[in-house]
């Protein structure tokens, strides 16, 4: 359905006047950046961008209709195709972009910690820091019967997978899942009790004592440093080098429905990441200065600065250069690979969002079924024969499997292979693996 086709040849929007959702983060850019820039418009599309209260309000806002399409993410195309949580057919044409979390502790909890670590020559912790540094802190308030409490923004968001993952490398178990049970809490077994806390409202729980520590994307990270109630221990980068994190999401009936509305939009965004990352991020300062605006994230300036522009702070004072701390294009951060997908299958296989053992084909066919590189490279091509963006700026259409080769860099050098899901989970020492039920 999705063929290679220039813009001379592309067909008429089937649908013009489109109204997109996002939440308050920094990685929603690419739309506001496509609206802002006219590369909406270029496409014959009309579009109304609208903030969304909560993850769960965006997701019945694309199935329900009010929204045509949204900042996803990653997790919920998957989870509501498979029928964890909310059941709808959600597709990703459009990875939104690679890295931008955090993992924040309050001030008490980074006072117990920071004794503990390696320091440089300078007197700084060395990066990066492993959750191994949190144990006896958590040890310590688990015998003082004060269960230690953590957010992270939904059950099946990157943050609270990134955030299982760096606790369970570090000894601290996480908490099970256990859906068949009616037990969706995520806290059976758990040494660290985590649970939801929408991202612009984590500073101010953080700082009531509610949580001792988050996992959250920009700004929120870094309005801990700003606001002095907080330090980001350890980003996501660090956790998972070029990690994939949201992703644009639309209901497989719309693409259906729409096809030429579906290759304009992904036209649009990619347009849109690829400004992003321009001339070395040299467009980043203009991009956070439309960001700061109340209709899209609505942070000071200098708090999204901070992590947008090629530096991350953790305590306050010790910033230092992560140029790759938000990716937007650069690494094929944009196309919609299947490995991205069954990576997230794993994670919620590992924590028993999933019940029962699956064969590795079926988290390469839901993942097929979820993430679209056809659309994504109908939309590519056709920019290419436009002379918009070089051929050699995207992924080798005539080679491309959809999988990316086996992935080294996570905090605990566990390597990751796409291609056999089931191999992957038997790797580590924390989490279900084939035959575990709970």
């Amino acid at each position: 359905m999705f063929s290679s086709l220039s813009h001379a040849e592309l067909g008429e929007p089937e649908k013009e006047d489109l109204t997109f959702g996002f939440i308050k983060l920094t990685d929603m850019a690419p739309i506001a950046i496509a609206y802002e820039k006219g590369y909406f418009e270029d496409e014959g599309l009309y579009v109304t961008i609208e903030a969304q209260a909560n993850w769960k309000v965006l997701l019945d806002g694309v199935i329900d209709g009010r929204l045509d399409g949204a900042h996803m993410l990653a997790g919920q195309p998957i989870a509501a195709t498979m029928g964890y949580g909310t059941k709808a057919e959600i597709i990703t044409p459009f990875s939104m972009d690679l890295n931008g979390n955090g993992i924040t502790v309050s001030n008490e909890v980074w006072k117990k910690m920071k004794p503990g670590l390696a320091k440089d020559a300078s007197g700084k912790p060395v990066h990066p820091i492993k959750a191994d540094a949190l144990k006896p802190v958590v040890e310590q308030y688990n015998a003082e019967g004060k269960p230690f409490k953590m957010g992270m923004v939904f059950p099946v968001s990157t943050h609270n997978y990134e955030l299982r993952y760096w606790l369970a490398a570090g000894g601290i178990h996480p908490g099970y899942y256990a859906p068949h049970k009616g037990d969706t809490s995520g806290q059976l077994d758990a040494d660290a009790l985590l649970s939801v806390t929408p991202p612009p409202q984590m500073p101010s729980t953080l700082e009531s004592g509610t949580i001792y520590g988050y996992c959250v994307g920009e700004p929120w990270n870094q309005q801990a440093v700003f606001k002095g109630i907080g330090v980001p221990v350890v980003t996501d980068y660090e956790i998972w080098k070029n990690n994939p994190e949201k992703v644009f999401g639309i209901t497989a009936e719309f693409a259906k429905k729409y096809p030429n509305t579906t290759i304009r939009l992904t036209r649009a965004l990619i347009r849109a990441a690829k400004w992003l990352d321009d001339n070395n991020n040299g467009n980043r300062p203009e991009a956070v200065k439309i960001l700061a605006q109340s209709n899209y994230v609505g942070a000071d300036y200098d708090v999204i600065a901070n992590s947008m522009t090629g530096t991350f702070e953790y305590e306050k004072g010790d910033k230092r250069e992560v140029p790759d701390f938000n990716v937007f294009f650069r690494h094929h951060a944009t196309y919609p690979y299947y490995s991205d997908a069954i990576w997230y299958l794993t994670q919620m296989r590992r924590w028993g969002q999933i019940s029962d053992d699956k064969s590795d084909d079926w988290y390469k066919d839901l993942a097929k079924k979820v993430y679209r590189p056809d659309i994504y490279q109908a939309a590519a091509e056709s920019l290419i024969a436009d002379k918009l963006i070089g051929k050699d700026e995207f992924p080798d259409f005539a080679q491309e499997t959809g999988y990316r080769k086996p992935q080294k860099h996570f905090i605990d050098n566990i390597v990751y292979d796409g291609t056999q899901p089931n191999a992957y989970l038997s790797k580590f020492a924390i989490g279900l693996k084939a035959g575990d039920r709970l």
